[in-house]
């Protein structure tokens, strides 16, 4: 058992081979092993040591604004629901029926009540036992004694974060360094003008790695915003333990891309600066003065991650007269961009089942990836 246990095939294997990997001085970093991608038995062990414990961003408190406004999220196994209550706070609680489990709610949505889809028991948005059809019938039934168990759910610059650890810090807590950095931008005030779901047939890692470095702008974004893209003029800083980031200070292609004449908060070259911010595990959020877009990722085993695509623009653009044309625009560019990526990312995914794959060494402007494979090493290491 202890040889099988040691097996380069099996979760603590790969764990251990890419712990070794990560062991490299940044100057001499490597990409991944090809098995951390491709690994059933890797992503398991991910599950329940990253997404099972972690602060999972599942979307912007901005887009539940109204009483009953939902939108649903899965933590490995467990399907959650974040809603607004009656009193207008968030709440988040199992999104799994307490009388056959059947799965209550799905997607996005407004709800007076929780209707369960089998039985139509239903509860109150408090997640209380409100309604169960025919069940005073039943003697040993009480309905005061159901009530959807309640998920940690908290906001962090206008993000909505769930987990299921009890013990783990707060979330502001977690990233009061990046609040910090990220302070002059005000992202709390930015406003969410749209919101998509898709499917994209690759690894989570392999999208969160492209999200997080600009290496391959010139190239794979060649035909929209590598020609903008200043490579020489970026800096990749030393990430931290939930997160890592990057500048890019540049003129923007789109007006919205700099700070709005009407913006006090951002000075100097801050006017005119990117961040791209990676918040372990799955939040990637690119901020710029004018605007934001994101991708919140959950997998859907090895080969596909389900990505929640959405962005906005900052108080300022708002409010502009012209808001909704530049709005048009930068959603045209998105588009085009994520068809770029995707082609890149499954090609990636293809590319990493190959018997001769290799991985090899890290550019400077792929610090991020250094950084977030060292997370994964660190959550997933075995004794």
């Amino acid at each position: 058992m202890a040889a099988l246990a040691d097996s380069p095939d099996t979760a603590s294997g790969i764990a251990r081979e890419l712990q070794a990997n990560c062991e490299r001085p940044f100057e001499d970093a490597h990409a991944m092993p090809p098995r951390v991608y491709t690994s059933d038995a890797f992503l398991a062990l991910e599950q329940r040591e990253i997404f099972s414990k972690e602060w999972l961003c599942v979307g912007r408190a901005s887009s539940l604004a109204n009483a009953g406004d939902y939108l649903t999220a899965q933590i490995d196994a467990q399907p959650v629901v974040v809603l607004r209550d009656e009193h207008g706070a968030l709440r988040a609680m199992s999104n799994v029926c307490l009388h056959r489990m059947s799965v209550l709610l799905e997607g996005r949505g407004n709800v007076r009540r929780i209707v369960c889809p089998y039985h139509a028991w239903n509860y109150a948005l408090d997640g209380t036992l409100a309604g169960a059809p025919m069940m005073d019938r039943q003697p040993g039934f009480c309905k005061e004694s159901y009530r959807l168990p309640q998920v940690r759910c908290e906001v962090w610059q206008g993000w909505i974060y769930v987990t299921l650890n009890a013990d783990l810090p707060p979330v502001a807590t977690q990233l009061e360094e990046l609040t910090r950095l990220i302070e002059p931008y005000g992202m709390t005030d930015y406003v969410e003008t749209f919101h998509e779901a898709h499917v994209w047939n690759t690894n989570w890692k392999i999208l969160a790695e492209n999200f997080m470095e600009s290496y391959h702008l010139p190239m794979l974004h060649r035909a929209t915003v590598g020609p903008h893209s200043r490579l020489e003029e970026m800096e990749c800083p030393p990430g931290r333990p939930a997160f890592n980031y990057h500048w890019i200070t540049k003129e923007a292609s789109l007006p919205i891309g700099n700070a709005h004449p009407d913006n006090t908060r951002l000075q100097g070259h801050w006017r005119r600066t990117t961040a791209l911010l990676a918040i372990y595990p799955t939040h990637l959020v690119t901020l710029t003065p004018g605007y934001f877009w994101y991708l919140l990722l959950q997998p859907r085993g090895v080969g596909q991650v389900e990505i929640q695509f959405g962005g906005g623009l900052s108080p300022e653009f708002i409010t502009d007269p012209k808001a909704a044309d530049y709005m048009a625009t930068l959603k045209t560019l998105l588009d085009e961009v994520n068809a770029e990526d995707r082609h890149g990312v499954e090609s990636v995914f293809r590319g990493v089942h190959a018997p001769l794959a290799k991985p090899g060494n890290l550019s400077h402007l792929e610090r991020p990836n250094y950084d977030f494979a060292r997370y994964v090493a660190q959550r997933t290491a075995t004794s």
